[in-house]
């Protein structure tokens, strides 16, 4: 393969996209590849912390559908990174649309246990309607702008039709069951409210098959091997890229200067992997001149947000052996709500489901709760001994044990993080398939007259049907280097005619 060794090419952001696109380019032939991090670390959003003994992801959890399609999954494979479970064709085959098989464990604000049977149908009706919210993106003619709204007022119909023989009480603690999975399905699509998450775009996400997994050792184990083997010194860390600026006018050598604090770096091209909320946020400064304008709108269009993790680490458990999901169901809940109406007294009730960190031999007594949202931005700003506090009430109440205390807590804090300002992308109010398609655009758009591909694009946000995940994000690395890498092989020198003689 052709390629001009000498194209000068920066890469911003030492997430998981940066480094498979820097992977990618050094193993091309590129010899001038430098990646420029904000932070002392690499790894973005895959990061990995300790409580007490325990390996913990602050970051990026599982690899979603662990299958031969999943590059994250391969590369995990190859670097020795995974279970033997988690490797067995039975487990790679299991086909579950992104919503894992378990039965949960439900508590009552009342601090009564619900028993299966009280569960069972609610769920099912609630899979049901994900699946019919999924399905306006190939038929179009969506009934709603938005998922929420289309839940409420099918469940309302459905209700009325399948459950009118069923006692006021038992149907209002359904309606309230409801408003917990609106919560989770908040966690899931790193939203607000499921009524900021676009219905017509919805079913834009594809997933893959496979029983999604996790990293033993931590997600960041993925991250050193792909590390150790790029050149030592192709990153700098504590460096932030303040402006770009490419040129949309004329052609010249090195059209692009990349400003940072210390110095100014010229490049051929640039390949910008921040986070769409840190690009939310600083696009007018990052870039000189703007971004086009219906890039920018895709940029305003798309949505982004919060979602973290609070680990609860406990000396005994109080759940069952074989519980996976513990929720947490508020009983005057019935009206199916997913966003708290006072953050600050109440953020707490945003907190949908502690998941279990198994195997115990492995994390000890541990659960992860889950909460996203304003109220997940509000308990970010709240002390250490203020989570622990509300955390440990919430499970005294919902338990009906007021003797159970955890032994420490951590969560994350990825809203007030700079660098990212929140946690993953979803399709917005008024998303389509093109947003994703101008996201991922190069500038200068096509029909310029200066030097093309000077300013490239990749991270979650960019993949039109992987967003949100690290498969994803590690694919666009991949295509915006071989993006690369083919205008180089088919701009080289032809060969030199062969003699005829």
């Amino acid at each position: 393969m052709a390629v001009n060794a000498n194209a000068k090419i920066v890469i911003i952001g030492c997430g998981i996209s940066g480094i498979a696109a820097a992977h990618r380019l050094v193993n091309a032939g590129f010899r001038h590849v430098r990646i420029l991090e904000a932070t002392a670390r690499s790894g973005g959003r895959i990061k990995t912390d300790r409580l007490g003994d325990n390996v913990v992801e602050i970051g990026a959890n599982w690899i979603h559908g662990p299958s031969e399609e999943n590059p994250v999954f391969c590369l995990a494979r190859k670097y020795r990174l995974l279970d033997p479970e988690a490797l067995t064709p039975e487990n790679q085959a299991m086909d579950l649309g992104g919503h894992p098989p378990f039965v949960p464990t439900i508590f009552c604000s009342s601090g009564r246990k619900l028993n299966a049977d009280d569960i069972y149908s609610t769920q099912e009706m609630f899979a049901e309607l994900l699946k019919e919210s999924s399905e306006f993106e190939s038929q179009g003619g969506e009934p709603w702008a938005c998922v929420g709204d289309f839940i409420r007022s099918e469940v309302q119909q459905r209700a009325a039709e399948k459950w009118k023989d069923i006692d006021a009480t038992t149907r209002s603690l359904r309606l309230c069951m409801i408003s917990n999975m609106l919560k989770l399905e908040c966690s899931i699509n790193g939203a607000h409210s499921m009524d900021e998450v676009g219905l017509g775009a919805y079913g834009l996400y594809k997933t893959l098959p496979g029983l999604d997994c996790t990293f033993p050792g931590g997600y960041e184990g993925l991250v050193k091997n792909l590390m150790s083997e790029l050149p030592s010194g192709l990153v700098t860390y504590n460096q932030p890229a303040r402006c770009v600026h490419w040129n949309n006018t004329e052609k010249r050598e090195n059209p692009l200067t990349i400003e940072c604090d210390e110095e100014r770096i010229t490049a051929d091209h640039v390949i910008v992997t921040v986070p769409l909320g840190y690009l939310k946020k600083h696009h007018s400064a990052l870039f000189h001149p703007p971004l086009p304008r219906h890039k920018l709108h895709s940029v305003q269009r798309l949505g982004f947000g919060t979602n973290n993790k609070i680990f609860v680490e406990f000396d005994s458990p109080w759940w069952d052996a074989d519980c996976e999901v513990i929720c947490l169901v508020w009983e005057d809940e019935d009206v199916m709500v997913d966003q708290v109406p006072d953050v600050q007294r109440s953020w707490i009730r945003k907190l949908s489901a502690f998941t279990l960190l198994k195997p115990t031999e492995r994390y000890g007594h541990v659960l992860c709760g889950w909460i996203a949202g304003h109220e997940s931005e509000y308990m970010e700003t709240l002390s250490e001994q203020e989570v622990t506090h509300t955390v440990t009430q919430l499970i005294r109440r919902f338990t009906g044990n007021p003797t159970i205390t955890p032994r420490r807590v951590l969560r994350s804090q990825w809203f007030h993080d700079p660098w990212t300002c929140g946690s993953y992308s979803h399709p917005a109010i008024g998303c389509s398939e093109q947003d994703l398609e101008n996201m991922m655009e190069p500038l200068p758009t096509k029909g310029s007259q200066s030097q093309p591909l000077q300013v490239l694009f990749a991270g979650e946000a960019t993949h039109p049907y992987y967003y949100s995940t690290v498969h994803g994000a590690l694919l666009t690395g991949w295509r915006e280097a071989d993006r690369l890498i083919s205008h180089y092989s088919s701009i080289s020198p032809p060969e030199p005619p062969k003699s005829k003689l």
